[in-house]
């Protein structure tokens, strides 16, 4: 029985993101989950969600739903 191919993991920074490497990566590109992981560290821990909380989340910082 051969193994089963995964498509590679497809990370993406914030198009805001300023450069300082303060910054985390999302990966939507997996099945039933969306990951993140701090960019300065990419072989380190993985937080993963499923889809519907990231987007309630998402759409919740678009709305500025997060005061500081």
């Amino acid at each position: 029985m051969e193994g089963v191919k995964q498509a590679p993991v497809t990370w993406r920074k914030s198009t805001r993101s300023n450069g300082s490497g303060n910054c985390v990566e999302v990966a939507d590109n997996l099945a039933g989950k969306v990951g993140l992981r701090d960019s300065k560290e990419p072989s380190g821990p993985i937080l993963t969600f499923d889809p519907a909380t990231w987007f309630v989340f998402v759409d919740a910082v678009k709305r500025s739903g997060f005061r500081r």
